[in-house]
């Protein structure tokens, strides 16, 4: 059976993508979330007493629990939704977005890197080595103001206009990187 790490698993998109893993069934699913004014485990109720269900609560910035969680776990792939999200709040609170949607990316992105590394030492880590994904998810927000075309696309020039969207726009780029 596959393991997934989904981080921000509590917050809005997170849970409902969480809880349709679940329910696709024959994967086991790790959900790591700060439980910021964002994340709400009720809405997880559906799926906390599934056996292939596990709730770590833990920061994408702590490296080393992030690295502990999947090392432990035996994680094939990771979904990031974990961000702090709110454009008002990053405008009055500006740190904490830089924190968690740069640093934060950062410090899971070495995490990832550490333990795909370290399964790449493994000969019978093999397949989870060469199979190993880490999916970042972002935000619209990094394409500024919707134009008159009334779409975006993965080509739209970015143009943050708060700290959330240029926050999120940095860490896509340090994925990209």
């Amino acid at each position: 059976m596959k393991t997934l790490l989904i981080t921000g698993g509590a917050g809005f998109i997170g849970s409902n993508f969480l809880i349709r893993q679940i329910e696709s069934g024959n994967i086991r699913v790790i959900n790591y979330d700060k439980l910021t004014y964002a994340g709400n485990l009720d809405t997880l109720q559906s799926i906390e007493s599934n056996p292939n269900y596990c709730f770590v609560e833990g920061d994408i910035c702590n490296q080393e629990l992030v690295r502990k969680t999947l090392t432990e776990n035996k994680v094939d792939s990771i979904v990031n939704f974990a961000a702090e999200s709110h454009v008002d709040r990053s405008i009055e609170s500006p740190g904490d977005f830089i924190q968690t949607n740069i640093v934060g990316t950062f410090k899971i992105l070495q995490a990832s890197r550490d333990y795909w590394n370290s399964i790449k030492q493994n000969k019978n880590e093999q397949e989870r080595y060469d199979n190993f994904r880490f999916l970042h998810v972002s935000t619209d927000e990094v394409y500024g103001s919707l134009g008159d075309s009334g779409s975006f696309t993965e080509k739209t020039p970015y143009a943050p206009n708060s700290p959330y969207a240029a926050s999120k726009a940095a860490s896509d780029h340090l994925i990209r990187s």
